[in-house]
């Protein structure tokens, strides 16, 4: 098999999983999945246990690292493990529906989901308004941290899948 089709695989999935990360979606596990993808249709020359471990290890803390961020910096705020898990699941449901904007309508979403899902839950549960709009602050921060450092570790899982194109 020549050398173009896993190339392009692994170009694909590398950028459309960084464009699906601030949308809240498994753009680290395309990613991977491109990795793995790769060293399958190269007869893993140069994709080894090391190199899709490294890729799935870093997609692992990605994952870890968002949910730290998002409940860490909701519950900084003044917020409950309820405004947390409001974050997680506003952050989800926002980008699925996302705002009429072209192009970034769902990463608009995506955030003004967690903020509204923290602080709606914040709300329920307290009753205080003025600490369920900083609960929601804080889960927007999360958010947008968390995306962040998704992206950087997108960005890293790419540099894996680059040098084993290279090493070839």
């Amino acid at each position: 098999m020549t050398h173009v089709l896993p190339v392009l695989l692994l170009a694909v999935c590398g950028f459309a999983g960084l464009l699906l990360v601030p949308l809240g979606l498994p753009g680290l596990w395309v990613m991977v999945l491109g990795v793995i993808g790769y060293g399958w249709l190269t007869g893993f020359e140069t994709v080894g246990v090391g190199v899709i471990a490294t890729a799935v290890g870093l997609a692992l803390l990605g994952e870890a690292v968002e949910w730290w961020l998002g409940f860490g910096l909701a519950r900084a705020y003044g917020g409950s493990r309820r405004a947390g898990w409001g974050a997680l699941v506003g952050g989800l449901v926002g980008a699925g529906a996302g705002v009429p904007i072209p192009v970034v309508g769902s990463i608009v979403g995506a955030f003004a989901g967690s903020f509204v899902g923290a602080a709606l839950l914040e709300y329920a549960g307290a009753g205080n308004a003025g600490r369920a709009v900083r609960v929601g602050w804080g889960a927007l921060l999360g958010r947008a941290a968390g995306t962040a450092a998704k992206v950087g570790l997108g960005l890293a899982i790419a540099v894996v899948g680059a040098f084993a194109v290279l090493r070839r």
